[in-house]
């Protein structure tokens, strides 16, 4: 049986010093969202810099977010290349993971029924459930209405991380996919507004900063109360400063101004965000109450 998938669920940076995931700064931070109430957690998507890990560190990430918090974990397994997708799908289905993240094939640029044929091969290799990751602002190509519908009618295929931010297509999908398909939301700006039309939760980027209030406003969103709408305002300007150069650059800083991981450090070709974008997060961060 599927496990709710359904709330806040953090898509994980993963925390590095000297060029090795840095287990404390992980510690610390799984702490803090536990402590915050997220419903669970994306291991090794985008946001956790996934190409730069290894097989081997992926595995050890999963391992470790599991026995740490006892949390779903939805792993993040697609790549622009069908036969690696399914590689990693299978891998993670050998784990333990509650479903699989896969993206949109990034820069080649399939056509729908290249679409629809790459998650039904990845959906038909293993139990897994699949979510399927609908974000054109980084993959260019976008899974258009007619084609999600069709990969609903799968077995294996649960619902969809939607980030086009497009709040109509995410009403949309809702409608035409039925209540069982989680539609959760990949944008953090507009996840409280897709509630209302059926949405389900977030995966989310600023939950990293701010757990408790994300899990607050999601349940009150769901039961109904619009005042979550409002509140979300006073950090608007902060959510949108998060993206002020490519995630996760932002957040990592974030995380360090607050004490939660040791080092802002990435991966290259990511690097750490700027000495002026820097010191403007940091004000923004002051203004909220966040330093």
């Amino acid at each position: 049986m599927t496990k709710d998938l359904s709330g806040v669920f953090t898509a994980l940076v993963t925390p590095f010093k000297n060029g090795e995931i840095d287990w404390s700064s992980l510690k610390r931070l799984l702490k803090f969202q536990t402590d915050g109430g997220v419903s669970g957690f994306v291991v090794s998507g985008t946001t956790g810099e996934s190409p730069t890990l290894s097989d081997d560190e992926k595995k050890r990430l999963f391992d470790f977010v599991r026995a740490e918090t006892g949390k779903p974990i939805i792993m993040g397994t697609g790549s622009n290349s069908t036969s690696d997708t399914i590689k990693a799908t299978r891998a993670a289905a050998e784990w333990g993971a509650d479903a699989a993240l896969v993206v949109v094939p990034y820069y080649n640029k399939p056509p729908q029924r290249g679409l629809f044929q790459h998650f039904q091969k990845v959906a038909e290799c293993s139990s897994l459930p699949v979510i399927l990751y609908n974000v054109p602002g980084r993959t260019i190509t976008k899974l258009e209405l007619d084609t999600i519908v069709d990969l609903a009618a799968l077995p294996n295929v649960i619902g969809i991380k939607e980030a086009t931010g497009d709040i109509e297509f995410g009403g949309d999908i809702a409608k035409a996919c039925g209540a069982d398909f989680l539609l959760s939301s990949g944008d953090d700006g507009t996840f409280l507004d897709l509630i209302p039309r059926g949405g389900r939760g977030v995966i989310s980027v600023a939950s990293h900063i701010l757990p408790k209030e994300f899990s607050g406003w999601c349940t009150r969103a769901r039961s109904g109360d619009a005042s979550a709408r409002k509140e979300f305002q006073k950090y608007e300007d902060l959510n949108n400063y998060l993206y002020c150069e490519a995630n996760p650059i932002p957040v990592k800083m974030a995380l360090k101004l607050m004490g939660l991981i040791d080092s802002a450090e990435l991966r290259l070709p990511l690097v750490q965000l700027s000495e002026r974008n820097t010191a403007e997060l940091k004000n923004k961060m002051l203004a909220v109450g966040l330093l």
